[in-house]
């Protein structure tokens, strides 16, 4: 039996996704599904719309066997840190085929160019001074290597799928990398066929128009009366009160505060604030980060350790816990499935973090402690 994996933050599940999933299914009948699931906060720097008891329980109605957490530290950041985190869980649980979705649909073009990242000086000298010349490092890269290969990689699933190729061959990770064409455009904001963007649905959602066509019907009524969350308040507060301290946060570097600081009282909005911080060298989705960096509190020194200390469980149904169960004594890390006192200290920055969340999305403080979603049976 194939153990197959899937990298998502379903922000929120849609018909997308959906699709991936049953062209998953279709490719591997007979397989086990493993889920790494951004919880709370996601990759670009947004709170989830969904809950991720939400999230679970629409991957375990949508044939997900097993449903794993990519911890805060990994899934808050940069596309190489957040495959780390998700590739080292995949590689503890023995997975053996990650299906990811990409533009280009060419897992050869990801794999010569993930090469050529890890072990060629030249692309290294090129993207230094690609930054020097003052853009932005996933503008860097892809001009680096046009230069070398002629090949061009600049869309946001291709550069995130090669990051999960860089990582599996840097965990020499006997992990098989497979993609599938994605169906719409990340950066369309029209909701106008079936599979649209997740961009598209929470904009939407925050101009009430409805989106009952483009997600299943458990997530449509999850959704409803749901808009994305702004933090503004709570992040001008904390600025306003640790000042210059600001830049202890991780990815606050280089003197940005300042631009934080100065602007933060010229803005009414998370959106708005963005916009006036960010420059040609810092994208939206970077100081959209950094921002949720300095909310949480998630400091540089915490961010120095990228190692998988635990793998925790959010749910299963019957066929992922029997494999759970099959392989709990081979893993190098705890499984965490109830939180007991014991575990609370390798949870410390999720714990603390998921109570921001629902302090913010007015949820259950405590609900870090729910135990993980059991669905009884496969549909």
């Amino acid at each position: 039996m194939n153990k197959i994996g899937l990298i998502c933050e379903y922000n929120p599940f849609h018909n997308g996704h959906l699709y991936h999933i049953e062209k998953t299914k279709e490719l591997y009948p007979d397989s086990l599904i493993i889920l790494v699931l951004s919880s709370c906060f996601t990759q670009r720097g947004h709170l989830s719309i969904l809950t991720k008891e939400e999230k679970t329980k629409i991957a375990l109605d949508n044939k997900i066997d097993l449903v794993v957490e990519l911890p805060f530290v990994f899934s808050s950041q940069s596309a190489d840190i957040f495959a780390k985190g998700a590739i080292s869980i995949l590689k503890e649980l023995g997975c053996d085929t990650l299906v990811f979705g990409s533009e280009s649909n060419d897992v050869d073009k990801l794999k010569e160019i993930a090469n050529i990242q890890l072990n060629n000086s030249l692309y290294d000298d090129l993207v230094k001074s690609y930054l020097e010349d003052g853009v932005n490092y996933p503008t860097a890269m892809s001009n680096a290597v046009r230069d070398i290969t002629d090949l061009d990689i600049g869309t946001p699933n291709d550069l995130l799928g090669l990051s999960y190729v860089k990582e599996i061959i840097r965990q020499d990770a006997c992990i098989n990398p497979v993609t599938i064409k994605r169906t719409n455009d990340f950066h369309d904001e029209e909701i106008n066929k079936s599979i649209v963007s997740a961009t598209a649905i929470r904009k939407a959602l925050n101009d009430n128009i409805d989106i009952k066509e483009n997600v299943p019907n458990l997530v449509y009524e999850y959704l409803q009366n749901k808009k994305n969350f702004d933090y503004f308040n709570y992040l001008k507060y904390k600025v306003l009160t640790e000042d210059i301290d600001i830049s202890k946060y991780q990815t606050v570097d280089e003197g940005i505060e300042n631009r934080i600081i100065n602007y933060i009282d010229k803005c009414n909005n998370i959106d708005e604030l963005i916009n006036k911080v960010k420059t040609k060298r810092y994208t939206y989705n970077k100081i959209s980060r950094m921002l949720i960096h300095i909310i949480t509190s998630f400091t540089k020194e915490e961010a120095l350790d990228q190692d998988i200390h635990y793998i925790r469980v959010l749910g299963f149904n019957d066929i992922g816990k029997e494999y759970l169960n099959s392989i709990k004594k081979k893993i190098n890390v705890p499984i965490i499935t109830n939180i007991k006192k014991k575990d609370e200290d390798l949870l410390t920055i999720n714990i603390r973090t998921e109570k921001i969340y629902s302090l913010i999305t007015n949820n259950d403080l405590n609900s870090y402690k729910n135990p993980p979603i059991y669905k009884e049976k496969r549909n």
